[in-house]
């Protein structure tokens, strides 16, 4: 779709561009379409002077400077919706996973440590179905994790800055304080945006207030839990385990001493990607490209602020 309607370049490395590649290549375009990977801000709007919009994909923008580009008059997209249910999906896989010990069995039989054919104590997991789960942003996402969970008749809590009443009727939910929900929870699954405000909102103090038997899920964003800390919760069986999808610094390095743990289940920013949704990402990145240069608003735009200060145009 972008190439039938625009001269593209495609950067055609699997590793992302480095910084002072996009610097180079953003000087005379009139869009950039990004990922999670690629910081946009200041240091790169100041060379592109043609840069109308930046497409993103992913429902995330924190990696894209939004106040400097709405003051610039430049657009910013996103893909939300789309990797709602994937993403939930896979923060169940993790729930499920990291319970009952799935990846930890796996290697016991590869390595060949699978020595008794039967034994009652022979990684022994957590029940899922019946227990109280613990959401932390109850947005799509987690929303869409809380109805995952109504079907293994799981008592539902959650914290959000927003109240949820439909999610309270449809689901019995119930709204609690953060740490009313981290204390009461046997399983704890993130679902939060990255800001100022939850940075490290999963800190060593709120670690502490859980139960010894729960276990904590992130696939939201890495920063949003302290990894220090979570390392010597889970070093120290003040928690049960975790599953990770995300971490502060992605790649997470080998050294990472968390990977040290079995009692942590780690995948590699991956809850969004199936063939389906990674497809119909890109396609709304096309979309919102479209539409922006046919004078549309494009669908998922981000900063609507930016129109007073640049009224949509064809002239490019």
């Amino acid at each position: 779709m972008i190439k039938e309607r625009f001269d593209a370049e495609v950067w055609p490395e699997y590793a992302p561009p480095p910084k002072e590649v996009i610097i180079q290549k953003a000087r005379n375009v009139n869009a950039l379409a990004t990922l999670l990977s690629d910081k946009i801000d200041a240091e790169v709007f100041d060379v592109a002077p043609k840069l109308g919009i930046v497409a993103q994909m992913a429902v995330g923008f924190d990696n894209i400077d939004l106040k400097e580009a709405t003051k610039r008059g430049i657009y910013v997209t996103n893909t939300p919706g789309v990797l709602t249910e994937t993403t939930a999906d896979f923060a169940w896989a993790l729930l499920m996973a990291v319970a009952r010990r799935v990846v930890e069995a796996d290697k016991y039989v590869r390595t060949g440590q699978w020595k008794v054919g039967w034994h009652p104590s022979m990684l022994s997991g957590r029940d899922v179905y019946g227990a109280t789960i613990g959401i932390v942003g109850a947005g799509r996402i987690g929303s869409a994790v809380a109805e995952r969970a109504k079907g293994f008749n799981m008592k539902i809590l959650y914290y959000d800055v927003i109240s949820r009443p439909e999610l309270e009727k449809k689901l019995d939910a119930k709204r609690v304080d953060l740490d009313t929900l981290l204390r009461e929870s046997d399983f704890v699954s993130v679902h939060v945006p990255l800001m100022k405000e939850t940075h490290h909102l999963i800190n060593e103090k709120r670690l502490k207030l859980m139960k010894k038997t729960a276990y904590l899920i992130n696939n939201s964003r890495g920063p949003v839990v302290d990894e220090t800390a979570l390392y010597k919760a889970l070093k120290e069986g003040l928690i049960a385990g975790a599953a990770l999808d995300v971490f502060e610094r992605e790649p997470t390095p080998v050294d990472n001493q968390i990977l040290t743990l079995d009692n942590v289940l780690v995948a590699p920013h991956i809850s969004s990607a199936s063939h389906e949704t990674r497809s119909k990402m890109a396609e709304m990145v096309a979309e919102n490209l479209v539409a922006f240069f046919e004078g549309k608003t494009p669908p998922n735009l981000v900063n609507p602020e930016v129109l007073k200060v640049r009224p949509l145009s064809k002239k490019f």
